[in-house]
C-alpha cells in the first residue's frame, strides 16, 4: 500500500528541523511525500502557537485541510507542534477535524500517529517538552547549500512576554559530540553554510557541561572540510565573553553577522519585561563588538508598545537606533501572549503598538539603504540559493542576509545552487543587490 502524506510546515528554524525529522522518520517508514494536500492519505501541519498572528495562520491551515477532509480529497489530519502543546487540553475539542496531536515532546511519535490515522483511530501524543533533545536524523529541505544546525532546545530566560518556556520547555542542550557529528554528515551532502540556531545560543552548555560552550562548538564547526560560513542565530546580550568575541572575530568561517534580540533600550522596560542587563551594557556591548569584530553587521529584533512604553521611553529607543546604526532591524507589535506575566500589564493598544513599529521602520529604512549602498562597487561571495525564471538571473545571500528576513543578491553568471559565487555589486535599490558573477 501507497501510503501518501503532505506536510505543511509553520513558524520558526528551530520547528523545520522537527519537519525535516518527521519527513525522514515517514520515508523509514514507508510513507510518500506529495507536493500538495489533495488526494494525499494524510495531512500534517506542524504549528506554531508563540504569538497571535501565529496562532491565526496556524488555525486558517488546519480548517483549510478539515474542509479538503469534509470534501472527501483529503484522508486524516494530523496537527503537531506548538500549537497542540500550548493548547493540549483543549484542541481535539475545539477542532474535532482533527484526527491526531502531537506535543514539542513527541515528534518522534509521528509514525505511531500516521499509523493510528490510518487505522481509523484517534491519536494524542504528548511527551516530557523537558527531556534532553531527541537525537532524530532529518531530511534537510533547505538546501543545497546551506542548512540549520540546532544545538539546543527549550529557554530559561522566562522573558515576561514570552511564551516560549511555557510552550518548548527548559533550556536542554544537544551533545557537542552530536553537534559536530551532523555538521560533519551536513557538509557531506554538500552544505557550505551552517546557521546555528537555538533560542538562546550564547547559553549553550551550561546546563549540560556547567560553562558556556559556544566559542568552543564553534572551533569544532570551523575545523569541518567543506563548511565556508558559520552563522549564529541568536545571541542574548548579556551572555556575551571575551572567549567568545575573540572566537567570532578570529574564526575565518564565522559570518560577521551577529543577531542579538535586545527587545527595547529602556532600563525600566528591560527590568519589567526581565530581561537580563541594562540599556547602557547593550549600548557598551555593541561598541566592543564593533571594535573588536570589524566589518560587523548586527541584526535585533524590538518590541513597540511593550507595557511601561511611553512616548518618552519610545523617544530613547529611536534615539539609540539613529545612533547605532544596527545594519538590520526587525520591529514587531506588542502581543499579549496569554499566560505570560506581561499579558497583565497595562500597555497601549495594538493600533498605537503598531504605529509606533511602523515609525521604527521608517527610521531604519535610510540606515539600511545606506548599508546596502556600501556593496556596490565591490565584490563578494554569495550563496547561491535560487534561480529567477521570470528575471532569468541567479538569487543568493551575502554574509550579511540571513535567509528569508534579510536581502537577496541577484545577478548573472555561470554558477549553480548551492555554489559559492564571487560576485560584483553594480546597484542595490530596496534591500535587494544587483550584481555580476566575477
Amino acid at each position: 500500500m501507497n501510503k501518501t502524506f503532505a506536510l505543511i510546515s509553520l513558524g520558526c528554524a528551530k520547528n523545520l528541523v522537527n519537519s525535516e525529522q518527521m519527513l525522514y522518520l515517514l520515508d523509514e517508514a514507508g510513507y510518500t511525500l506529495t507536493p500538495e494536500p489533495e488526494g494525499a492519505d494524510l495531512a500534517i501541519v506542524n504549528t506554531c502557537g508563540f504569538i497571535d498572528a501565529a496562532k491565526s495562520e496556524a488555525i486558517d491551515n488546519i480548517l483549510e485541510m478539515a474542509e479538503l477532509k469534509k470534501q472527501g480529497k483529503l484522508g486524516g489530519l494530523i496537527v503537531c507542534g506548538c500549537l497542540s502543546e500550548r493548547y493540549q487540553g483543549s484542541i481535539l475539542q475545539e477542532l474535532p477535524e482533527i484526527d491526531a496531536v502531537l506535543g514539542v515532546g513527541s515528534f518522534g511519535d509521528i509514525v505511531k500517529a500516521a499509523d493510528a490515522v490510518l487505522a481509523g483511530r484517534q491519536a494524542s501524543f504528548f511527551g516530557d517538552r523537558n527531556a534532553p533533545v531527541e537525537e532524530i536524523s532529518r531530511v534537510v529541505s533547505t538546501g543545497p547549500g546551506w542548512a540549520y544546525l540546532r544545538i539546543a532546545e527549550g529557554c530559561d530566560n522566562f522573558c515576561a512576554f514570552c511564551a516560549i518556556p511555557y510552550i518548548r520547555g527548559r533550556y536542554r542542550s544537544r551533545s557537542m559530540k552530536n553537534v559536530v557529528e551532523e555538521a560533519r554528515d551536513l557538509a557531506a551532502h554538500g552544505v557550505k553554510e551552517l546557521i546555528v540556531i537555538a533560542q538562546d545560543i550564547t547559553r549553550y552548555g551550561t546546563d549540560l557541561y556547567g560553562r558556556r560552550c559556544l566559542a568552543e562548538l564553534c572551533r569544532e564547526l570551523g575545523k569541518i572540510e567543506g563548511i565556508q560560513w558559520i552563522r549564529l542565530h541568536y545571541l542574548y546580550p548579556d551572555q556575551f565573553d571575551d572567549e567568545l568575541i575573540d572566537e567570532i572575530a578570529q574564526n575565518d568561517k564565522i559570518v560577521k553577522y551577529l543577531d542579538i534580540p535586545i527587545q527595547h533600550i529602556n532600563n525600566i522596560i528591560l527590568k519589567r519585561m526581565n530581561r537580563k542587563g541594562t540599556g547602557d551594557e547593550i549600548r557598551a556591548l555593541f561598541k566592543t563588538l564593533r571594535e573588536r569584530i570589524p566589518g560587523l553587521v548586527l541584526r535585533t529584533s524590538l518590541i513597540a508598545g511593550l507595557p511601561g512604553e511611553g512616548e518618552a521611553e519610545f523617544e530613547e529607543l529611536c534615539a539609540f537606533l539613529r545612533e547605532a546604526r544596527i545594519e538590520r532591524v526587525g520591529v514587531f507589535p506588542f502581543s499579549p501572549e496569554e499566560g505570560t506575566p506581561a499579558a497583565k500589564m497595562s500597555h497601549v493598544d495594538e493600533e498605537e503598538a503598531q504605529r509606533r513599529a511602523d515609525l521604527i521602520l521608517e527610521l531604519q529604512a535610510p540606515i539600511m539603504d545606506a548599508f546596502c549602498q556600501s556593496f556596490v562597487g565591490k565584490t563578494i561571495p554569495v550563496l547561491v540559493t535560487d534561480y529567477d525564471e521570470e528575471e532569468q538571473c541567479w538569487i543568493g545571500r551575502s554574509y550579511a542576509d540571513s535567509p528569508d528576513i534579510d536581502g537577496e543578491v541577484h545577478f548573472d553568471g555561470a554558477s549553480r545552487e548551492g555554489d559559492m559565487a564571487l560576485v560584483r555589486i553594480t546597484a542595490a535599490e530596496d534591500g535587494i543587490l544587483y550584481g555580476e558573477e566575477a
